[in-house]
């Protein structure tokens, strides 16, 4: 079906995609709509704990999020920021309510080649969608420096800072 307006034709196909096409000097040139990108789904995480079983839940959810194409704002605070020190996911352990438990699931963990809550981070990093944070006033608290953590830090940020971003996220979870 064709509508006509001067020179220009608005023709609908059977799908009802809409084409401008634009009559000159017997050439016609058809000028297809801009494809309408939406912008990538956000998930923010705050993670204030430094417990493997709250780490390996956060990361699960941070690297589904990234396979799936999503942006991955990872904040971490309190707790949770002494893990962005070297060295210091290697050693994260259950709380003290389920330590009884600990060897049983790190074992188990071996055995089903799960990987560690720092490889889980790395390969976070390295889909390109994961951005982490380390909270500078947690930082002073505990006398935490920047030479300390580990390299896949990307910003030292305050909470307004943070919030600014997760302000526009999809999803926003405290781990």
């Amino acid at each position: 079906m064709a509508n006509v307006n001067n020179n220009r034709y608005v023709l609908r196909n059977a799908s009802q995609k809409i084409y401008n096409t634009v009559i000159t000097n017997f050439m016609i040139a058809t000028k297809k709509p801009e494809i309408f990108m939406p912008e990538k789904k956000k998930l923010a995480l705050i993670i204030h704990s430094g417990t493997i079983d709250k780490l390996l839940c956060a990361f699960t959810l941070g690297s589904t999020a990234a396979a799936m194409d999503m942006e991955v704002h990872l904040y971490f605070t309190f707790w949770g920021l002494n893990m962005l020190k070297k060295g210091a996911m290697e050693k994260a352990g259950l709380p003290a309510t389920h330590k009884q438990h600990e060897e049983m699931l790190k074992t188990k963990l071996k055995e089903m080649n799960y990987p560690t809550p720092y490889e889980m981070l790395k390969r976070m990093k390295a889909s390109g969608n994961v951005k982490i944070y380390a909270c500078s006033p947690t930082m002073e608290m505990f006398g935490v420096t920047k030479e300390t953590l580990i390299p896949e830090v990307d910003q030292i940020a305050g909470a307004a800072a943070f919030l600014d971003l997760a302000a526009d996220a999809d999803i926003s979870l405290l781990i």
